[in-house]
């Protein structure tokens, strides 16, 4: 099976992404299903219209397939317009019924914009809490951002860190351990996968001075998930915890909050960093940036975190194909 990628935000950069994409991808034979609007392509790019992913199988070395969805309004690249929303959710949710079906591999979502969705009345805070809803499981999603430098997962995301920080508890904290123990080992071919648990304070709150959350809340779950075989250790001092030094220590950092995770992901390999939705009966990756409207069209977009989010979505699908069933 081949995975099937979204149309993200048509004014942004994940068109041109895609054409990008297909041409680095189309002479190895890793062929993926575009759902999108054809005309959003650029005129010389040979496009196949297709109904199934068989199809798109069978014609990628020659030409880019597409499951076509189609939208209300010209495209102006780097003018978002709300007018576009729905077909961008229309993408989206015919990827996942794929997905859930069988018929594709993975789901791998082009960037999209949250204001421009969230003032066309879009109820989700973004991609992974939709992708949770879509798939049935919502509140069991879990975000992992993933390079070859570092992995890590944070345990609040996309609220502001007031609500973050009111929002914390231990067991949110051990439910997301759980969630990310099984998917290093299942996923990612992990046999005792070692996950460092940052502090919420500065110096992990440095015995109680500068903060009690660490005492109260972060090691009463570090000692469940240690309870239950986990290989949880912490809590780190966020500001040492991602270090050149620190880094070969540990599988995965798990963060208490978006930007703690984010920040030093970023930092490190921007432009290899992947996306990865935890916690779905589906595999999804996306590019770790946004829709970029302000180069969109300009031909100058780096596919790297594309690609990187393809190659990464084959080899979990590979991997959770090999260990179906496996929890443990």
């Amino acid at each position: 099976m081949l995975p099937a990628l979204t149309m993200g935000d048509p004014a942004g950069i994940g068109p041109e992404l895609t054409v990008l994409a297909w041409k680095a991808l189309r002479e190895q034979g890793e062929a993926f299903l575009w759902v999108g609007d054809p005309a959003l392509l650029a005129p010389h790019v040979p496009v196949q219209i297709v109904q199934n992913a068989h199809e798109a199988s069978a014609v990628f070395a020659e030409a880019l397939p597409v499951l076509p969805i189609t939208l209300p309004v010209p495209v102006v690249p780097g003018q978002p317009d709300g007018a576009l929303a729905g077909a961008i959710i229309a993408s989206i949710e015919t990827a996942t019924k794929l997905a859930l079906s069988g018929v594709v591999s993975a789901v791998i979502t082009n960037p999209i914009s949250k204001i421009v969705l969230k003032e066309a009345g879009f109820g989700f805070p973004g991609h992974t809490e939709f992708l949770a809803s879509l798939c049935g499981v919502p509140g069991e999603e879990i975000m992992m951002l993933a390079s070859p430098r570092l992995r890590v997962v944070p345990v609040t995301v996309h609220v502001s860190l007031r609500e973050a920080l009111n929002s914390l508890s231990s067991e949110r904290i051990v439910q997301v351990g759980r969630a990310l123990a099984v998917a290093l080992k299942r996923d990612f071919g992990m046999e005792a996968p070692r996950i460092a648990v940052a502090g919420l304070n500065p110096h992990a709150g440095e015995g109680g001075v500068m903060g009690f959350e660490e005492r109260d809340m972060i090691q009463p779950a570090i000692d469940v998930l240690r309870d239950e075989g986990i290989d949880a250790t912490g809590p780190y001092p966020p500001d040492t915890l991602f270090t050149d030094l620190a880094r070969p220590l540990y599988d995965a950092a798990l963060c208490m909050y978006h930007d703690q995770a984010l920040i030093p992901l970023k930092t490190l390999d921007m432009a290899t960093g992947v996306n990865v939705t935890l916690g779905l009966p589906i595999i999804r990756t996306s590019p770790d940036h946004g829709t970029a409207f302000s180069i969109a069209g300009k031909g100058v977009a780096d596919p790297a975190s594309l690609l990187a989010a393809l190659r990464m979505a084959r080899e979990l699908g590979a991997r959770r194909a090999m260990n179906k069933g496996k929890t443990s």
